[in-house]
């Protein structure tokens, strides 16, 4: 008999069960892999990295494959013993494989790892990461066709050496996002976030291969002006942001992105707020990090605009505002007084 494949699952956060997300295209509707909607890194991020165990072989190995990831996204790596790392890894073999998504990564004590290496190739090294970075399985994709052998699937995953219960196989393997969940529009076979799965598996298909590389979609999809172009740190990309005048700007095309810094001087009650009729939400990060999230607010449909008023010391922060419909554009305001 066949061995069953080895799949990871996705760590999913509480309030992710009931959130809809919005669907962001790439011009001319071609989005390669596809990633859950609200799970990025601001562009230029740097990833704090800290390995929790794992033999100095295991660690090389990670180190050594993972860039093939930020040769095309624009993101950092950086592997750290910092014990407020945003990313930590395990290597515990009775563990599976399996990654938080993005920037739910965040969200997780520090105590805890985010991301594990149960098996270790250069295929499961950098799926787990993809799903660190933001991406999804391609093969709960809408538009891949797939029409499942769900009696076939639920038995092999009920065993070894994944031994899933119903409700697991059906989250990693059997549901599909829906179109307004995910970035991405094209099935891609040869994507690193596909996992192999045998013929018995299908009603349609056939079989897939392992993938250990990542596929020329994936590097194109990254790389694309939806996720990490450019590969420019946070600081290039942000616009600077003087204390007490507002500055006027627009979100020129759908899904845009714009962020801005600004120097607090002294520690005190700061507020950063947008003005005019787009709906906007308004995310705060710092101080120091384009990445640790301090506040958002989000203005659409209550009749005021986005603000957020807080308490904060002397350093950098990051504040950056998209629309709330990332399918609109529209132009506003922005603001940081200190009170």
């Amino acid at each position: 008999m066949n061995k069953a494949p080895r799949i990871c699952f996705d760590r999913l956060l509480p309030q992710d069960l009931s959130r809809p997300r919005p669907t962001r295209m790439m011009a001319g509707g071609r989005v390669r892999a596809i990633a859950p909607k609200g799970k990025q890194w601001i562009n230029g991020s740097t990833l704090t990295i800290r390995f929790m165990g794992g033999t100095p072989e295991q660690q090389d190995m990670v180190r050594d494959v993972t860039p093939a990831w930020t040769e095309h996204a624009n993101l950092h790596f950086e592997f750290t013993d910092d014990p407020r790392a945003k990313i930590r890894v395990t290597f515990d073999p009775g563990d599976g494989a399996w990654s938080y998504v993005g920037t739910d990564n965040l969200g997780i004590p520090l105590h805890a790892a985010t991301l594990n290496l149960g098996w270790l190739d250069d295929g499961v090294i950098l799926h787990e990461f993809g799903h660190m970075i933001g991406l999804a399985h391609e093969h709960q994709s809408p538009l891949g066709g797939i029409v499942w052998n769900e009696a076939a699937v639920i038995r092999d995953l009920s065993g070894p050496p994944n031994f899933w219960d119903e409700d697991t196989i059906r989250h990693n393997v059997l549901e599909k996002y829906t179109a307004d969940q995910i970035n991405g529009t094209e099935f891609d076979p040869e994507s690193i976030m596909l996992y192999a799965f045998p013929d018995a598996w299908t009603e349609n298909m056939g079989a897939t291969r392992e993938n250990s590389t990542l596929s020329d979609l994936d590097k194109l999809f990254v790389e694309s002006e939806k996720m990490y172009p450019g590969r420019r740190a946070p600081e290039d990309a942000a616009v600077e942001l003087p204390v007490c005048t507002a500055t006027a700007a627009d979100i020129a095309s759908a899904g845009e992105e714009d962020l801005y810094q600004f120097t607090v001087a002294s520690a005190g009650v700061h507020t950063v707020q947008t003005f005019g009729a787009t709906d906007a939400v308004l995310t705060l990060f710092g101080p120091n990090s384009p990445t640790a999230k301090i506040g958002e607010d989000d203005d659409s449909g209550q009749g005021r605009n986005a603000r957020i008023d807080v308490a904060l010391q002397p350093g950098t922060y990051y504040a950056r505002v998209r629309h709330y419909d990332p399918g609109q554009t529209g132009s506003y305001r922005i603001q940081v007084s200190a009170t």
